[in-house]
C-alpha cells in the first residue's frame, strides 16, 4: 500500500468491511438452497416425504403452470432451480423453477409410450423408466441422453439412486441394480408378479413392493434376498423406512409397519379401502391416502399405528402425501390439491385442477409442485421472488457474531497497519 494516503487506505478497509459482512450473512442463504431440492420421489432416498429445511407453502395462489400434450401422473423433482416432470406425452420437460419456461425436454424412443416414472436426479444426471421398457439416463443440464437399458416390460416404478446405483422395478417382475454411470446391469431379482412400487434405500438395503402382494427386503450391492413379507393382496405402494421400520400400503386396505432388518409386522392399522398411497413419516406420524369407497387422507402414530386424525375428501386418493413446515400436501381423484395441518387434519386451503391428481406433490423454496391428468404441472404458493422466512439452520444472532468477529480482526490488523506507517 505504498503511496496510498491514509484516508485511501481508510476507504479500502471500510470498503472490504463492508464486502465482508455482506458476503457472510448471504453466504448460508446461498448454501442453503441446495438443502431446499427435492430430487426423487417422495424426496429422499428412504422415501419419507418430508423436508425439513423447506418453508410451507402457506397459499393456493398459482404461481405459473405448464401445460403438456398428455396428462401428468408422475411427481416433479426440483433441483438447482429447475422443475424436471415427465408426462404420458412420452416427453422429460425440464423448466425454470421460478417461471415454468422450457430449458429442454427429451423424447423417449417409445414415442407414444407414457412416462409416468418420476424423474430421480444425482450427480448431475436424471433417471427415469418408461412404458417402451427402457430405463433411461439423461444429462441433467442439457437434456442430452447418456445410456438406456431395455427390460421386459413397461415401467411405471420411480428410480431411486444411491451410492453410484440405480435401483428401480419393471412389469417384467424385477427388481433391478444398474451402474448409474454406464447403465450396466450389476443384478436384478424376480419377484412374483409386476413390480410398480419404487424402490426405498436404507443401511445397505433395498426395500420394495411387488404386486405378488409381497414386501422385499435385499442387499442393495449382490440383490440378494434378505427377507419378505406377505400381505393379503397386491402392493403398488412404494415404502417409507424410518429408524429402522418399514411403512408401506397394501391393496388388502392395510398400512403395515415392519421391521426393516427382519421383516416382523410390528403392527398394522385397517382401512376401509385400497392404499396404494405412499405413506409419509415425518415427526413420530405416518400419514397416507386410500381409495375404493374410503376416500381419506389418514395420520396415525408411527409407534403404534393409532389414528391421530383422518380428512375425507371428495374421491379416491392415489397421490402420496409431502410434508413440510407443519403442514401435508396431496392430490386427490377428484382434482383437488389439498394442503392440511399435519397436526390436526384442519383444512388449510384446497386448489382445484381440471382433471384427477395421482400425482404426488414435491414442495420446495415455500411452494409445492404438482402435476394434474388436465395435463398441466402447477406451482402454488407464495411467490418466488418475495423474501421467504430464514431457512431452518440459520440463525440471524449467530451470523451477526461472526460478522462483528471478522469486522474486530480486520480492524485490529488495520490499526497495526497504520501505526506502523506512521512510526
Amino acid at each position: 500500500m505504498r503511496g496510498l494516503s491514509k484516508q485511501k487506505i481508510k476507504k479500502i478497509l471500510f470498503t472490504t468491511l463492508l464486502a465482508t459482512f455482506i458476503f457472510s450473512f448471504c453466504t448460508p442463504a446461498i448454501a442453503s438452497s441446495s438443502s431446499d431440492n427435492w430430487t426423487m420421489f417422495h424426496h429422499d432416498l428412504t422415501h419419507t416425504g418430508y423436508a425439513a429445511s423447506t418453508a410451507p407453502a402457506i397459499s393456493d395462489s398459482l404461481l405459473w403452470n405448464y401445460t403438456t400434450r398428455s396428462p401428468i401422473g408422475a411427481s416433479p423433482a426440483i433441483v438447482d432451480g429447475r422443475v424436471y416432470i415427465s408426462s404420458d406425452d412420452g416427453i422429460v420437460y425440464c423448466l425454470t423453477a421460478l417461471d415454468g419456461s422450457q430449458i429442454w425436454n427429451y423424447t423417449a424412443q417409445g414415442r407414444r409410450e407414457a412416462i409416468s416414472s418420476t424423474i430421480a436426479v444425482a450427480d448431475g444426471y436424471a433417471y427415469f423408466g418408461s412404458y417402451d421398457h427402457k430405463v433411461y439416463c439423461l444429462n441433467a443440464l442439457t437434456g442430452d441422453e447418456v445410456w438406456n437399458f431395455t427390460t421386459g416390460n413397461s415401467m411405471g416404478s420411480s428410480p431411486v439412486v444411491a451410492n453410484g446405483y440405480v435401483y428401480i422395478g419393471s412389469w417384467d417382475g424385477n427388481v433391478y441394480c444398474f451402474d448409474a454411470l454406464t447403465g450396466t446391469k450389476i443384478w436384478n431379482y424376480t419377484t412374483g408378479n409386476y413390480v410398480e412400487s419404487s424402490p426405498a434405500v436404507a443401511d445397505g438395503r433395498v426395500y420394495v413392493g411387488s404386486v405378488d402382494k409381497n414386501v422385499y427386503c435385499f442387499d442393495a450391492l449382490t440383490g440378494d434376498k434378505i427377507w419378505n413379507y406377505t400381505t393379503g393382496k397386491l402392493i403398488q405402494s412404494s415404502p417409507a423406512v424410518v429408524e429402522g421400520r418399514v411403512y408401506i400400503g397394501s391393496e388388502d386396505m392395510n398400512v403395515y409397519c415392519l421391521d426393516a432388518s427382519t421383516g416382523a409386522k410390528i403392527w398394522n392399522y385397517t382401512t376401509q379401502g385400497w392404499v396404494d398411497s405412499s405413506p409419509a413419516v415425518a415427526n413420530g406420524y405416518v400419514y397416507f391416502g386410500t381409495g375404493d369407497t374410503d376416500k381419506n387422507i389418514y395420520c396415525l402414530d408411527a409407534l403404534n399405528g393409532g389414528k391421530i386424525w383422518n380428512y375425507t375428501t371428495q374421491d379416491q386418493v392415489y397421490s402420496s402425501p409431502a410434508i413440510a413446515g407443519g403442514y401435508v400436501y396431496v392430490g386427490g381423484w377428484d382434482g383437488n390439491i389439498y394442503c392440511l395441518d399435519a397436526s390436526t387434519g384442519a383444512n388449510v386451503w384446497t386448489y382445484t385442477t381440471l382433471g384427477h391428481v395421482s400425482s404426488s406433490p414435491a414442495v420446495s423454496g415455500g411452494c409445492v409442485y404438482v402435476g394434474s391428468w388436465d395435463h398441466n404441472v402447477y406451482v402454488l404458493g407464495i411467490p418466488l421472488t418475495t423474501p421467504t422466512p430464514e431457512p431452518a439452520g440459520i440463525d440471524i444472532w449467530s451470523i451477526v457474531i461472526i460478522a462483528l468477529i471478522i469486522f474486530a480482526i480486520i480492524g485490529a490488523v488495520a490499526i497495526v497497519f497504520l501505526r506502523k506507517k506512521s512510526t
